[in-house]
């Protein structure tokens, strides 16, 4: 069953379109990346996907269920998000932003208990902050930040995550971290990225975007070819065959 289905999505920006009739569907625990140079609409397809933004036409269906028929703590049960941006105008403690992804399950003066901070702590440690929960998150460092957020959607145990662009700014440790923590879950992953190689290292599918369209789908080995990159990227390339069966992109000057 898929649990993302995106059918012939159309979004504009007053008279500009930016999505034009763009399908993409991701099977229950499969990672899915999502590529394309900036300004192909690789972000407003995802906020469409996870309804910050409505689309003109076409609809998401998440789990089979149609999310024009569902209310939005309904989605929040079945998807959480890293965005690329989080900032907060109030000085929140590491702890007070993990806890905010508990809120989808309660009610609406339900406080957090005994469960939620269990929930919470496990979480931080999976994430790599142990001891990182009386911290002000306007203190860390924009990777700790990020890892901070992460920590927030995995609390929500949702079975589907949205990631938009989640390693940008962060070193290579961190980024390589994050995305083997989020592999291990075992959910279905939707995933845009800037940077081929990772997409590459971790996307069980691709799907290339240019210019609000989808151009291409398949596998990193059938996706990711000196043809394609060039088409899309502008930019000349040699493919090699990683150690580990994924491709691995080198760029020519």
């Amino acid at each position: 069953m898929n649990q993302i289905e995106a059918q012939s999505l159309s979004f504009s920006w007053g008279d500009t379109p930016i999505l034009h009739d763009v399908s993409l569907s991701a099977e229950e625990g499969k990672f899915i990346g999502l590529i394309g140079p900036n300004g192909s609409g690789k972000s407003t397809f995802l906020k469409c996907v996870y309804r910050v933004l409505k689309q003109n036409t076409g609809c998401v269906y998440l789990a089979g269920k149609d999310t024009r028929k569902m209310k939005y703590k309904e989605t929040a049960c079945l998807l959480g998000v890293v965005a690329q941006h989080n900032q907060y105008d109030f000085d929140f403690s590491v702890k007070d932003v993990v806890l905010m992804g508990r809120s989808p399950h309660k009610s609406v003066m339900e406080r957090d208990n005994a469960e939620d901070y269990r929930i919470m702590r496990e979480t931080l440690a999976e994430v790599g902050l142990n001891d990182f929960e009386k911290r002000s998150f306007a203190s860390l460092s924009g990777g700790e930040q990020q890892r901070v957020i992460l920590a927030r959607a995995l609390v929500q145990q949702t079975p589907i995550l949205i990631l938009d662009e989640p390693t940008n700014h962060l070193d290579i440790k961190y980024q390589l971290q994050l995305l083997n923590t989020v592999k291990k879950q075992a959910k279905t992953v939707l995933a845009a990225f800037h940077d081929l190689n990772i997409a590459a290292m971790y996307s069980d599918e691709i799907y290339v975007m240019e210019q609000g369209r989808v151009c291409a789908h398949g596998s990193p080995a059938e996706v990711l070819t000196e043809d394609l990159i060039y088409q899309v990227y502008g930019v000349h390339s040699h493919i090699f065959q990683g150690v580990e069966g994924y491709p691995y992109i080198q760029f020519i000057k």
